[in-house]
């Protein structure tokens, strides 16, 4: 009986007529702008919805996506990726990382790639499974390498909430936690410097809800106060989604720019702040962090704080992890992309070398980003 009532909650956010609905509600506002607007959906999560149920095929002709970042396995640097290979390769450690992880591959390989090698490397849906890892291998270091936008970040502090109340010595931690305003700055700015046209630029955003379910709406405040973009924290489903942009072009069309929450059911303002002051505890923000395909980014990335130190693995094992930054192949243009210069299929190796089964890309590397969705819903002949 609850997994019915569940798909019914589902089929009420997936509803054609509720759609169809908000489709003519966008045309009849759409029909009112001034000029085309871009709107920048953040997520891969909201890529993903939109490419799986068609909603570019709703809007009018002056309403326009521009695919963001997508999820943090696609901003992935390989040099990053090259850490876990090699940690993973350590004698007497044991690599644990969440499941997206598996096949993205680096200069070396993937952590898949080194398993197959004889790596010990495990994927948890919890890092809290870390704990039991460790306890059943104390002759063993677990290192723990923690990927996510702020969604995740509190798992992981968490974790070495845990770690230290416990008195647990062999889990160690890499890393990899990123921060979304800042990126969606870095690409406010980069549009303006390089881009005039209308049809190349980032008019508003679709904020992510998960990110904004811990973190607040209020992260996104910057955005219409500074720099005149408008934001709507929207749900990933496609109702959520449809009218998320009927907010955004009803913003347009009162000559409103403003921060609105459409997934109200879920994301407040102010968020999770007992989430929020976990991760404060621990963390401090890195001066840059390389997102793969769009380069480095100013406080964009989180670190532990020097004073657990003895639990960063970055710190431990510093002599013998890579320090060279590793670029995409020349032909790859996901920066374009995701600055809304471009779309997949105007990318040569779109759909040829580059595919899910051989990402070679940042857009392509997990299921979310834009040019994996493209390949999964555009009606691509996969020969």
């Amino acid at each position: 009986m609850a997994g019915l009532e569940l798909n019914n909650l589902y089929d009420d956010f997936r509803d054609g007529k509720t759609l169809q609905a908000y489709a003519r509600i966008i045309a009849e506002d759409a029909a009112k702008l001034e000029r085309p607007i871009n709107i920048m959906e953040v997520c891969g999560g909201h890529t993903h919805s939109i490419m799986k149920f068609g909603i570019p095929q709703m809007m009018p002709e002056n309403v326009n996506f521009i695919h963001g970042p997508g999820c943090p396995v696609c901003i992935m640097p390989k040099e990053r990726i090259d850490h876990a290979y090699v940690l993973a390769m350590q004698p007497d450690v044991i690599l644990v990382t969440l499941g997206d992880m598996i096949k993205v591959p680096g200069s070396n390989g993937s952590l898949q790639d080194a398993r197959a090698k004889g790596a010990d490397v495990r994927f948890v849906y919890s890092p809290m499974e870390c704990i039991k890892i460790a306890q059943e291998n104390p002759e063993k270091k677990v290192i723990f390498f923690a990927i996510g936008f702020e969604t995740t970040t509190p798992m992981t502090a968490v974790l070495l909430d845990q770690v230290i109340k416990q008195n647990i010595t062999n889990i160690l931690f890499h890393i990899n936690h990123v921060t979304v305003p800042e990126v969606m700055v870095e690409l406010i700015d980069s549009r303006d410097i390089h881009v005039d046209s209308y049809n190349n630029k980032i008019d508003a955003f679709l904020g992510p809800s998960h990110v904004s379910v811990i973190a607040g709406s209020k992260i996104y405040e910057k955005f219409p106060k500074d720099y005149g973009r408008p934001v709507v924290v929207s749900g990933f489903e496609p109702v959520d989604v449809m009218e998320g942009i009927s907010m955004i072009v009803k913003q347009f069309v009162e000559k409103r720019c403003e921060l609105e929450i459409q997934y109200k059911r879920v994301v407040t303002y102010e968020g999770n702040l007992n989430a929020q002051k976990l991760i404060e505890t621990y963390f401090d923000k890195v001066d840059l962090f390389r997102w793969r395909g769009l380069g480095n980014v100013p406080e964009s990335g989180l670190k532990l704080k020097d004073g657990y130190a003895k639990y960063d693995a970055e710190v431990i094992y510093r002599d013998v992890l890579p320090i060279a930054e590793i670029e995409d192949h020349k032909l790859c243009i996901c920066g374009d992309i995701l600055r809304g210069m471009a779309k997949p299929p105007e990318c040569t190796i779109f759909g040829t070398a580059c595919k899910p089964t051989t990402p070679i890309g940042s857009c392509m590397v997990s299921s979310e980003g834009a040019c994996a969705a493209y390949y999964k819903y555009g009606n691509l002949i996969t020969s």
